[in-house]
């Protein structure tokens, strides 16, 4: 069956969502794949595949630029994941496409590249995360949740904690 989930919004939680479902689906004997788009910092999750083996996690980011331009640097490492995610989507049951929304907000992806990519596949359940989901997504989707902040800790001065934020 081929399902596409959106996890989107200006709220906490969209990544850890996803890792959820990842969870799920790896301990139902599924083979995951987790893309994760503009990431290339030292995130906890990127030590799941040494306690769960079917889930595999690669980054397609140098650092986080969400504050500033992206490079050609940026650019050229988000086109290299989505050419990667093209060529191993058949060999899982979950792929993840972790902040592929912002990828596509920063123009590093387009939102017709990823649409001609999602027509093609068949019988994989796609997950595609990240602020400011482009209106296409949510209209082809089967599943949108939209993680609205409504309170968080970092406006106490709370900084982001292993495990908890990274």
């Amino acid at each position: 069956m081929f399902v596409i989930h959106v996890y989107t919004g200006n709220g906490k939680g969209k990544t850890t969502a996803a890792f959820g479902l990842a969870l799920r689906a790896a301990c139902a004997g599924k083979k995951v794949f987790v893309g994760q788009f503009v990431k290339g910092m030292e995130y906890s999750e990127l030590k799941v595949p040494e306690y769960i083996p079917n889930i595999t996690v690669e980054q397609f980011g140098r650092n986080c630029f969400i504050f500033n331009k992206p490079t050609k640097e940026d650019i050229d490492a988000a086109q290299n994941g989505f050419k990667r995610i093209k060529e191993i989507v058949n060999e899982y049951d979950v792929v993840i496409l972790d902040e592929i929304n912002i990828a596509i907000y920063y123009n590093l992806i387009s939102v017709d590249e990823v649409l001609k990519f999602l027509k093609e596949i068949k019988d994989v359940e796609i997950v595609l995360t990240g602020r400011y989901a482009p209106k296409e997504f949510i209209d082809i989707a089967d599943l949108v949740t939209e993680m609205r902040e409504i309170k968080h800790y970092y406006k106490k001065g709370i900084k982001a904690r292993k495990g908890i934020e990274f």
